[in-house]
């Protein structure tokens, strides 16, 4: 029989975590619940879940408070899932280690999807030559094709490609592209992106105004597409 993958809910809203239950568990999904953080959090180290689905709104301790605690030694994928959508919560919650992050009311489909590339990140299975529509991105060689046509990228538009495919389906805050291309000590230098998003757009995009491979999430950052257009 296949070990299926465990995922804890830390969520105090029992149709949330019901949900999850009766959603997750046909998909080959064991769930487990936890009401509120210090449930949680002790959960995380006696079910040593593969995936935590963690809410913000707990009655005890602060979501970003369980995030943090669950940073300094659980390194599996943890997905928000909220209420709150504002931009200065979805980006606290991805510098401070979040994989990903919903908003509530959400789709099955959806979920399903984020929790498949989180899972696969963590498993390690990035592909070396990555390929999406009329894409390929040869992460060994440093080679990248459009339509079978090589194209030409500095040292940094490369890293600063590799990093988001490598992310690819991944919500990516510009304090992390940041500290990943240019450094710690580069957070504050917002512009440096735009410049370089902006070249890898004219180069890779059809249409630079209306992206196909990188989106903008307004207000936190970038995300690659991870299926075709």
């Amino acid at each position: 029989m296949a070990v299926k993958t465990k995922v804890l809910v830390i969520d105090d809203e029992v149709q949330i975590r019901r949900f999850m239950r009766v959603a997750l568990e046909p998909h080959g999904y064991e769930v487990k619940e936890a009401s509120n953080g210090s449930e949680g959090l002790i959960a995380s180290v006696s079910e040593r879940p593969d995936l935590i689905i963690l809410d913000l709104g707990l009655p005890d301790i602060s979501g970003f408070e369980v995030l943090k605690q669950l940073r300094e030694w659980f390194e599996r994928p943890v997905i928000i899932l909220s209420v709150r959508d504002d931009e200065a919560s979805i980006v606290a919650a991805l510098d401070q280690g979040a994989n990903d992050y919903l908003t509530k009311p959400f789709s099955l489909g959806e979920l399903l999807a984020r929790m498949r590339v989180a899972l696969r990140h963590a498993a390690g299975n990035a592909e070396p030559i990555f390929k999406l529509n009329d894409l390929e991105v040869d992460i060994a060689s440093h080679r990248v094709t459009l339509k079978g046509a090589e194209i030409k990228l500095t040292s940094t538009e490369f890293s600063l490609l590799k990093y988001l495919v490598q992310n690819a389906g991944k919500v990516i805050t510009h304090t992390q592209i940041l500290k990943a291309i240019w450094g710690p000590n580069s957070t504050e230098h917002i512009h440096y992106i735009r410049v370089y998003i902006g070249h890898l757009r004219q180069k890779i995009e059809a249409d630079p105004a209306q992206p196909k491979f990188i989106i903008t999430e307004p207000g936190v950052g970038y995300r690659f597409a991870n299926a075709p257009a």
